[in-house]
């Protein structure tokens, strides 16, 4: 058991850095990489629980949710001037901070129950 979760926190530091880095490099691309750095994230966190399945650990099903959130809306986003889809503007940042706090709360509660 406690490999497991050793193994599991070694999992989520390699997607945490690899979400970092990856934001990083796309901040030094000129232009807009909102879309791409939108369906990167998503396919890191389902990265992330895919690792986590074959490993038998448990997926943590709130990231599988959020990666696939993200996943479909970076697709349609890369996806818009082949789609002849009418571009829509959506305000990321506070998107952002909204899913991080729940992340937060909804573990949270769950931890607080069993401790």
């Amino acid at each position: 058991m406690k490999d497991r979760k050793t193994l599991d926190k070694r999992y989520e530091a390699i997607a945490w850095g690899a979400g970092f880095i990856w934001v990083g490099i796309l901040g030094l691309i000129p232009g807009e990489q909102n879309s791409i750095g939108v369906l990167s994230i998503g396919l890191i966190l389902l990265g992330l629980n895919l690792a986590r399945y074959l490993s038998m650990i448990p997926i943590n099903v709130f990231s599988t949710l959020i990666g696939v959130l993200t996943a479909v809306l970076g697709l349609v986003a890369v996806l818009l001037p082949v789609l002849n889809i009418p571009r829509f503007e959506v305000e990321i940042f506070p998107l952002v901070l909204i899913v991080i706090g729940l992340y937060f709360l909804v573990p949270g509660s769950k931890r607080a129950e069993n401790g």
